[in-house]
């Protein structure tokens, strides 16, 4: 399967952890089909002018799209909003003749500063789950298959340890 990574982290110098999880992606090696492609989103368009064709183009050479960003405010950083809307065009991703994403896989790998009992109904009134429903959501409407997301809670606290076992969990989860 061919995986795409787009990395939508504005920041990146600043990340321990999205650095971790990008690296981590970065050094798995094509085996047995698998080949995963890394797009640093923020670091190709710093001036947020997005290249519409040459996105479309890496996303209909994929099998599997993986949307990785830091959470922020129960939200992405603005550049994938702004992503979302000029790449997943009517006509080419939905609507007549928009059949570009039909039949591939997207999800989420996201990373919350917060640990996991904050997003829960009781506590921030919703879920993980209810967060990225957006997402979920377009996968849906573009005609994509949708993949529960690799999230990483209490991104910011964690040891080297644990951010090392994290990077290898996510190898396994863009390889599986």
């Amino acid at each position: 399967m061919k995986t795409l990574v787009l990395i939508f982290h504005p920041n990146m110098s600043k990340s321990r952890t999205n650095a971790a999880l990008m690296a981590a992606a970065q050094t798995l090696p094509v085996d047995n089909g698998n080949e995963v492609t890394v797009h640093d989103e923020y670091a190709q368009y710093p001036d947020g002018r997005i290249d519409v064709a040459a996105e479309q183009q890496l996303i209909e050479q994929h099998d599997r799209i993986v949307l990785q960003f830091p959470l922020y405010w129960y939200s992405s950083p603005a550049l994938l909003k702004e992503w979302e809307d000029q790449v997943l065009a009517f006509g080419w991703a939905y609507g007549p003749g928009g059949k570009a994403l039909e039949g591939k896989n997207i999800t989420v790998a996201t990373t919350a500063g917060g640990p996991e009992s904050e997003y829960q109904q009781e506590d921030n009134g919703a879920t993980m789950r209810e967060v990225l429903s957006p997402y979920r959501m377009m996968a849906r409407y573009v005609h994509a298959s949708w993949r529960e997301p690799f999230v990483v809670f209490g991104a910011m606290e964690l040891s080297d340890e644990a951010l090392a076992e994290t990077a290898k969990q996510y190898q396994a989860f863009l390889t599986d």
